[in-house]
């Protein structure tokens, strides 16, 4: 009966170092594999969730010592925090852990070194164009891959004001 809250503190030390390997793996996976398999999350989201999931899971479904299933959801909070406040004080982290916008097509042009990249053809990008209610691709300015694996399309303006655009990454 005691093994249901502690076992000894080997087993702690291993699922922390488990814990820790796992979260950063699952994550760079996730990075690797491009925003396509996200749906409606980020990255960093997505391993957050599924790691908190997971682990509830192997919880209530297994029989593991209490302390050792607190002792993953505990480090998996903590990594998430850390994460998040490292993409805050640094711009190079929020790279590594955020991902920026894509820009797929622009100027009447798709950018094919991105469409590969993120894995998108060309018939999602007029699949795109069309939920947007456009039927000429003339009236196209750009199509962007958001964060989380979304298409933004934007239609070419005839005012000289400032395209929203402008704060993307452009170099092709």
């Amino acid at each position: 009966m005691e093994e249901v809250f502690f076992k000894d503190w080997q087993s702690i030390g291993y699922v922390a170092m488990t814990t820790v390997i796992g979260f950063v793996t699952l994550f760079l996976f996730v990075r690797i594999s491009g925003k396509r398999t996200l749906a409606k999350l980020n990255a960093f989201d997505f391993v957050v969730t599924i790691a908190l999931g997971s682990t509830m899971s192997y919880m209530m479904a297994t029989i593991v010592p209490l302390i050792e299933g607190v002792t993953v959801l505990f480090l998996i909070i903590v990594m998430q925090y850390v994460f998040a406040l490292s993409a805050r004080s640094s711009v190079k982290m929020e790279k590594i852990i955020n991902t920026v916008p894509q820009i797929v097509f622009y100027n009447g042009q798709f950018q094919e070194k991105i469409m590969s990249s993120e894995t998108i053809t060309k018939d999602e990008v007029y699949a795109a164009i069309r939920n947007a209610g456009i039927d000429q691709m003339s009236e196209v300015k750009a199509v962007v891959m958001e964060l989380n694996g979304n298409m933004t399309v934007i239609k070419k303006s005839s005012e000289n004001g400032q395209s929203s655009l402008d704060n993307l990454n452009t170099d092709f």
